[in-house]
């Protein structure tokens, strides 16, 4: 059986009234957008940039990001995006358009550096990919910044929809969920022919659809949303057990669908963020100790001349410098833009992690 963990931390009237006098050039008020999503629910945080819009408009397309830094050069890196409809986009680490990598319906992304290729270490990209009925495989080039298709692997889902990858001392796993609750853990390598190799380490399932996951390779931990119930996290490696439900849904914290999950390493303190999508917010908690603590909510809002986020899909984040974002950045997949080029259409919101610390008092 599961256990379930609750950790508030609430504000005063008197302290939340005086955050929201402090955030005039923001909209908090609640309202819903075209397509009923409440906007505004968590504490209001800036939004700074945003990518290109993407799909059709009035069509369900941009899913999932993820950011890749080179550490050695943090001007240098990648935000990519998942159009679930036809490909992959590549961004730069202001939200402007690289490459786009047509083929496919990838849902869910995600990545591990320093994977061993015969032609040197490259960043491992996954994608849990609908289209291809498993997961797709890039590798992208830390020195050009450069991302191409590798391969699928086969996965033996109904229908392959949430995706994490993790790194476990020298062994690189893939981890895809469908929309039964099925989950595959899958250990990939590449072949001396620069081929694929993989081998499914485990299989376990929860009750009802999963979607967004992300492994905490500190702690050995995996944490997967169970979008009409809530969060639960497995250990990362050997049996995986029941689980334990760490969050609730329907509940303060979380409004059906749990969608993305990430986690952001600043310092010595290591964040979980979830999608709220039933209310246009995200979710934090502290996991670098015993267990989770849960921190508050944010909701980005329009600021710098760029619209909120409504509907909140995926979402990825990177601590430390990040570009032009010296403490870290959260991207989030926005479900509709107002923007006055494409009106309608969804893109990814880019939001300094400044304002999130700055606004929750983490």
């Amino acid at each position: 059986m599961f256990s379930c963990r609750f950790h508030y931390s609430f504000v005063t009237v008197s302290a939340a009234s005086l955050l929201l006098a402090s955030c005039a050039v923001f909209d908090p008020e609640l309202r819903s957008d075209s397509r009923g999503m409440t906007v505004g629910a968590g504490t209001p945080v800036p939004v700074a940039a945003e990518t290109p819009t993407l799909g059709v408009r009035g069509e369900d397309s941009a899913d999932d990001p993820e950011i890749w830094v080179d550490a050695r050069d943090p001007s240098r890196g990648v935000i990519l995006g998942t159009d679930k409809q036809s490909g992959l986009y590549v961004y730069d680490l202001a939200g402007r358009q690289l490459n786009y990598l047509p083929g496919g319906k990838p849902n869910n992304v995600d990545l591990r550096e320093g994977f061993p290729t015969p032609a040197g270490e490259r960043v491992l990209v996954a994608a849990s990919d609908r289209g291809r009925n498993g997961a797709a495989l890039f590798l992208l080039d830390p020195a050009s910044l450069k991302v191409t298709f590798w391969a699928t692997i086969p996965v033996d889902l109904v229908e392959p929809y949430g995706l994490c990858t993790a790194r476990v001392g020298e062994a690189f796993y893939v981890i895809v969920n469908g929309t039964d609750g099925q989950v595959r853990q899958l250990r990939v390598s590449a072949g001396a022919d620069n081929k694929p190799r993989w081998v499914e380490e485990r299989r376990f399932g929860l009750a009802t659809q999963t979607e967004g996951c992300v492994a905490d390779e500190a702690k050995g931990a995996l944490y997967i949303g169970e979008e009409n119930r809530g969060i639960w996290r497995f250990p990362l490696t050997g049996p995986a057990g029941a689980g334990e439900l760490i969050a609730q849904a329907p509940s303060d914290m979380l409004q059906p669908d749990v969608e993305g999950l990430t986690i952001l390493r600043d310092g010595q303190a290591s964040w979980l963020i979830a999608s709220s999508q039933g209310d246009s917010a995200f979710a934090v908690w502290r996991i670098d100790g015993d267990a989770p603590v849960y921190r508050g909510r944010f909701s980005g809002v329009a600021a710098n001349g760029v619209d909120g986020v409504t509907g909140t899909d995926g979402v990825a984040a990177h601590g430390g410098v990040v570009g032009a974002f010296p403490e870290g950045l959260v991207v989030a997949q926005d479900d509709e833009d107002q923007g006055a080029d494409q009106p309608g259409r969804q893109n990814f919101k880019l939001i300094d992690w400044r304002e999130v610390k700055r606004a929750l008092g983490l």
